[in-house]
């Protein structure tokens, strides 16, 4: 996962912000299209000593506002992302489209974890069908696609932030650029 490290000492310089009691949206229409079925979700956190802590994600949903965003990983193997969640608050989620490598990165540090709703499971398989959708052009099978997010119902967990940083880390020259 690239790292904005202008971004990431001054996030480490900071004490977490209370939220404003109507904060903006910083997840732009056009991003909310982006994050849809097809990209790779990673999410990331840290403990207290900063080190860093990272897990696979299966899938995502932009709030209706577009101020919040929710994740959905594996409980098991997110295990320590989780659990710094739960202690920290922070999150990194990195949002990235393999065909083309356009690639989009939001912060929070308010992240809280939540049970998965009744619609999660069908986006989270919506989201395993539209990264294979997105693979097979590029030579990957079904059946790696298909291991690789192999997720059990009941492991699913959300995981919900408002974004406070949004950055475009698309390879290239814009790399690190913030968006909003």
């Amino acid at each position: 996962m690239a790292r904005d490290s202008k971004a990431s000492k001054s996030t480490k310089q900071s004490a977490p912000k209370a939220a404003s009691a109507s904060p903006a949206a910083l997840i732009a229409p056009e991003h909310v299209a982006f994050l849809v079925p097809g990209v790779s979700v990673i999410a990331a956190s840290r403990d207290a000593r900063l080190v860093p802590s990272v897990s696979r994600g299966v899938a995502c949903r932009v709030s209706e506002d577009r101020r919040s965003l929710t994740v959905l990983l594996r409980r098991t193997p997110a295990a320590t992302v989780l659990r710094d969640i739960a202690d920290s608050g922070w999150i990194t989620t990195c949002h990235s489209q393999p065909s083309t490598h356009r690639t989009i990165q939001l912060k929070g540090r308010d992240a809280r974890i939540e049970a998965p709703g009744p619609q999660d499971i069908a986006l989270a398989q919506a989201f395993v069908d539209g990264f294979f959708a997105e693979l097979e052009p590029i030579g990957y099978t079904e059946a790696f696609v298909r291991t690789v997010l192999f997720f059990a119902p009941e492991d699913l967990v959300a995981v919900r932030f408002t974004p406070t940083e949004i950055y475009s880390q698309t390879p290239g020259p814009n790399a690190g650029q913030r968006l909003a």
